[in-house]
C-alpha cells in the first residue's frame, strides 16, 4: 500500500462573524474541476466549481452554499493562496488614448503584467453599514448578507421591481415590533410581499445602503505603461477580478 501525503492545515477568519475556519490546499483532484470550469468559459460554472472546491477543503463545519458572498471570496483567496502560491500574475492592457503616426487617435493597447499578492488584500468594511432597518421606533427590519447565488441576482441588469422584492425577502433575516419577531420561514409569502409593498421610498432607501456598504473583496492598484509611460489607477472587485 502507497503512503499517505499528510498535507497541511491553515486558518483564516469569517469577516461576518469573526469565527476561525480551517482548510487544507486543493489538490490535483480539485484543480481538475477548475481546468474543466475554465474550459467551459461559462462564469456560473467557476462559481458552482469554487464552491464545490471549498466544500470539499474546508475542516470546519461551514455551510458554503449560506456564507455571504465576501466571505465566501474571501475563503477562496486564502484557499488560492495556501495552494498555488500568494502572488497573483495579471495582465492589463493600457487604455491611454495616443497619437499613431497619421495623428489619429488609437488607445494604446500595451500589455502590462502586475503581481498581486492575494494575502495582502484587505476586506474594505464601511462604518456606515447596518444590518437593522428602522422603519418607525417600534417596528424594522434586520437583514442578513446575501450569498452568492443572490448577489448575482443584485448584480443582474435585467432585475425588474418584482425580482427586486424577491431580493429583499430573500435576505430578511426578522422583522421585529414592540411584542414579536417574525421570521420569513414562518411567514406566508405573500404577507411578506405585501409588507415590502408598504414600505415607504425612504425605507428602500435604508435597504439599498445596506447592499451598498456591505464588505467588499477589492484591491486598488496603480501601474505605469512600459510603452506610453500612463500612469493608471484600476480597483479590482470580485474572485474572478483577481485570476482575469
Amino acid at each position: 500500500m502507497l503512503p499517505k501525503i499528510d498535507t497541511p492545515i491553515y486558518e483564516t477568519k469569517l469577516i461576518s462573524t469573526g469565527e476561525v475556519v480551517k482548510f487544507r490546499p486543493f489538490l490535483v483532484k480539485e484543480q481538475k474541476l477548475f481546468l474543466m470550469a475554465s474550459e467551459s468559459g461559462e462564469s456560473k460554472d467557476t462559481i458552482s466549481v469554487i464552491k464545490q472546491v471549498l466544500n470539499n477543503c474546508i475542516l470546519s463545519d461551514i455551510d458554503v452554499n449560506s456564507l455571504p458572498t465576501f466571505d465566501l471570496e474571501n475563503l477562496f483567496l486564502h484557499l488560492r493562496a495556501r495552494s498555488v502560491g500568494e502572488v497573483v500574475n495579471l495582465k492589463f492592457n493600457c487604455n491611454n488614448v495616443v497619437k499613431n503616426e497619421n495623428n489619429e487617435d488609437k488607445v494604446c493597447g500595451n500589455l502590462v503584467k502586475i503581481d498581486v499578492n492575494v494575502l495582502e488584500i484587505e476586506p474594505t468594511l464601511n462604518e456606515k453599514h447596518n444590518s437593522k432597518i428602522e422603519i418607525t421606533p417600534k417596528l424594522g427590519i434586520v437583514l442578513k448578507h446575501p450569498t452568492f447565488d443572490l448577489a448575482s441576482k443584485l448584480d443582474s441588469s435585467e432585475k425588474d421591481v418584482n425580482t427586486i422584492v424577491d431580493i429583499i425577502i430573500d435576505c430578511i433575516d426578522y422583522i421585529y415590533d414592540e411584542e414579536n419577531m417574525y421570521y420569513p420561514k414562518t411567514t406566508p409569502r405573500e404577507e411578506l410581499v405585501e409588507f415590502i409593498d408598504s414600505l415607504q421610498q425612504k425605507d428602500l432607501e435604508k435597504i439599498q445602503n445596506f447592499f451598498d456598504t456591505m464588505p467588499k473583496i477589492t484591491k486598488k492598484l496603480e501601474f505605469k505603461c512600459s510603452k506610453c509611460n500612463y500612469e493608471e489607477k484600476i480597483t479590482l472587485e470580485g474572485i474572478q477580478s483577481f485570476f482575469v
